[in-house]
């Protein structure tokens, strides 16, 4: 049993702490109030690491998105129709896994709590796991720009994501940014390099990026299953950038 089945079976004794424990528990603690009344000798089962960490970076993913929704003061209909465009076409949940995105991004909406909260909280939790900071940087990007564009209160909070997570280089922002604008560099931006970078740093860039954002690896750090096909894009995506360059640059 996966951490959403113990959230949805009431049998979870010990979870998160922090901010983002205080998301859980107001989003999801009437399934455990309302199980105890039914079964109060029930054992509650604990978290095993990787499940702690899948239940971090999903309840951190939903929050940190509803604070980026709501930048500017308000949170418009195109905003809400970009998060629901990401849950079902980039994401596909199911509707037990939306249903618990929907009622994080409610809570966290409607909470004191600040994207900075959030965001050193998930950095606690994976700072030795620059592929799962630089997964969260993407994610937000990708929701920023789904509506047409990404507006400069969305840019200042993703930066401060960025710097939080200590991905501080300006090039390597700009990178991960470029991946969402069609520019010439986008390819070499999927691949963490540059342009004028030699053939044989281009490949050691590609070799590294496939070895970190294999989708089974990324799942072995913590990423929720629910993320698993974000990850498989961003595998593909990967992949495609390189026959782009190689083709472009005639390498064998």
């Amino acid at each position: 049993m996966g951490w959403m089945g113990k959230v949805v079976g009431g049998t979870i004794g010990f979870a998160l702490g922090g901010p983002l424990g205080a998301i859980f528990g107001a989003a999801f603690g009437h399934v455990f109030d309302a199980d105890a009344a039914l079964d109060a000798g029930r054992i509650h089962q604990r978290l095993s690491t990787i499940e702690q960490h899948q239940l971090t970076f999903f309840v951190a993913a939903f929050s940190m998105l509803a604070k980026l929704a709501q930048t500017d003061g308000r949170v418009t209909r195109e905003e809400i129709d970009s998060i629901t465009g990401f849950m079902e076409n980039d994401l596909r949940l199911d509707p037990q896994s939306r249903n618990a995105a929907v009622n994080i991004f409610r809570t966290a909406l409607n909470s004191p709590v600040t994207f900075d909260d959030f965001s050193k909280q998930f950095y606690s939790m994976f700072h030795n796991q620059p592929q799962m900071l630089e997964l969260m940087i993407d994610i937000l990007l990708r929701v920023a720009v789904s509506d047409g564009s990404m507006n400069h209160a969305e840019e200042r909070l993703i930066l401060s994501a960025v710097h939080t997570f200590n991905l501080s280089s300006s090039v390597r922002f700009e990178q991960l940014r470029s991946q969402y604008v069609q520019t010439a560099d986008k390819a070499y931006a999927l691949l963490g390099c540059l342009p004028g970078d030699s053939d044989d740093e281009v490949k050691r860039c590609y070799r590294r990026r496939v070895q970190e954002y294999h989708p089974d690896k990324i799942a072995a750090k913590g990423l929720p299953e629910e993320f698993t096909r974000f990850a498989q894009d961003k595998f593909r995506e990967i992949q495609d950038a390189w026959e782009q360059i190689k083709t472009a640059r005639g390498i064998k």
